[in-house]
């Protein structure tokens, strides 16, 4: 029995993190990959819970045993996913969810050829803007950085197979699940999760 693999991405402040919290309370079928990183916590940020904060020279090692499944450079910091936990999350029959930018989701494409990726965009570019700035997390150096990368995260945004424009949480929320329950609904899995079903309704007479 083999889980889903869902990437989630978009530009930072389009809402990513708030949509995938709301999913992970809604569907109890999903689990969150815990990414690691090179970065400092913020406030309110534990390790374990939103990352596995690493020291750069420990992240550094882990990649070169091939530890990760993807890892990317943002914004100075260095980020991975661990390939083992997926595995073994997947091969339990979980789905997987990966919360992770445009770069680390085509590293992940070519591995996961099967995985079900999903473009997070913002209503509009001064949605964003407000969303940054009301945030309070990063300065307004650190904030005109991301506003210049969305041109460059925005043009990936063919790559990913499903689009879901972030205006609205609730209804956001509402396609985001949508597509997390129609690829488990799909053939192919439902008939391993249910062979002894199908095999007793096939054996009726």
């Amino acid at each position: 029995m083999s889980g889903n693999l869902f990437i989630v991405s978009a530009p930072s402040g389009a809402g990513k993190t708030s949509l995938v919290r709301a999913l992970l309370g809604i569907n109890p079928h999903i689990d969150l990959s815990i990414s690691y990183t090179t970065r400092q916590p913020r406030a309110g940020e534990h390790d374990g819970r939103d990352y596995h904060f690493v020291a750069r020279s420990e992240f550094m090692e882990m990649a070169a045993r091939g530890d990760f499944l993807e890892s990317a450079e943002v914004y100075g910091n260095f980020y991975g996913t661990s390939q083992t936990w997926i595995s073994h999350t997947m091969s339990q029959g979980r789905d997987v969810l990966l919360e992770i930018d445009w770069q680390g989701a085509a590293q992940v494409r070519n591995l996961f050829p099967q995985a079900i990726s999903i473009f997070i965009l913002p209503p509009s570019l001064e949605a964003l803007h407000q969303r940054l700035v009301g945030r309070g997390k990063d300065s307004a150096e650190i904030i005109a950085r991301r506003m210049a990368a969305v041109r460059e995260d925005v043009a990936h945004v063919a790559e990913f197979d499903y689009v879901i424009v972030n205006d609205n949480l609730n209804e956001a929320l509402r396609d985001l699940n949508s597509v997390v329950l129609a690829a488990r609904a799909r053939c192919q899995g439902q008939m391993t999760r249910h062979q002894n079903l199908i095999n007793q309704l096939q054996e009726a007479k």
